[in-house]
């Protein structure tokens, strides 16, 4: 039986890493895509793997470290575009922080994240996760077409469906995502080739600890289950999808939000 291949960005740490593990269980060769040679390494030694080493904002990158997996192995099955970053400025955290801790009545302060965002942070957040998983997506296709199968799950966010007041050049590169997945899933399930996306709640990760803990309480007070999620359970619904279990899945967006998407 031939091996099949998946190739995660973002997977040396966190999700992606988690997500390289559990479809490494399932019996895939996981080929860890990031741009941080160490963690990459790191992880593609643990699970006998291999480690390719780009950005995903860079579209010519991106074709040769795709084009190379399957010069290396001869196919590609399952790609999961889990790049990304999370960015909110020191002094809009100060704003927010300074309303919650206002005296009741106390009119708020403007957080100002559009008026005060540049150029460079919006373009940034925009060209890592919604061109990358386009560029990523794209290069994919080219290698699945062809040959009539392959399955690709997206990583967008509850954010990408109900916006986000403190994160919005996020909110909005993980809404396009999601129309990305829809749009996509639609022009190529005739091919036989599924793509679908799975949107987070707050998930207990790397990037989600870099937020100041009366954050974090006050995010989890808002989620009906009372905690945050982890890592492995957004692995679990990934390996689903990326699985011939999830044959008639098409287009579709998986929210994992403690019960948070349908408040």
């Amino acid at each position: 039986m031939t091996t099949p291949i998946a190739l995660i960005t973002g997977a040396g740490r966190g999700i992606g890493a988690s997500i390289a593990r559990r479809l490494r269980t399932d019996g895939f060769h996981v080929v860890i895509g990031d741009i941080d040679h160490a963690t990459a390494g790191a992880i593609a030694s643990e699970l006998d793997g291999d480690a390719s080493i780009f950005d995903v904002s860079d579209s010519a990158a991106v074709d040769a470290a795709v084009d190379a997996v399957v010069d290396a192995h001869g196919r590609l099955d399952v790609v999961v575009n889990n790049a990304g970053i999370l960015e909110t400025a020191d002094d809009v955290i100060g704003r927010v922080a300074a309303n919650m801790m206002a005296e009741p009545g106390t009119p708020p302060e403007p957080i100002s994240v559009i008026s005060t965002m540049t150029d460079e942070a919006w373009d940034r957040m925009l060209k890592v996760h919604l061109y990358g998983t386009f560029f990523v997506t794209r290069a994919a296709l080219r290698h699945m077409e062809p040959a009539r199968s392959g399955a690709i799950v997206n990583l967008a966010s509850i954010y990408g469906l109900s916006g986000s007041a403190i994160n919005s050049s996020y909110a909005v590169a993980k809404g396009g995502i999601v129309q990305l997945t829809r749009s996509v899933g639609a022009e190529v399930a005739p091919l036989g080739i599924r793509v679908n996306a799975v949107a987070p709640g707050f998930v207990d990760t790397d990037l989600l600890s870099r937020t100041p803990p009366p954050f974090i309480d006050a995010a989890v007070g808002t989620v009906p289950a009372r905690r945050l999620g982890t890592a492995d359970e957004v692995a679990e619904v990934v390996a689903f999808l990326a699985s011939d279990r999830a044959s008639v899945c098409n287009g579709e967006v998986w929210t994992l939000s403690g019960g948070w998407a349908g408040v």
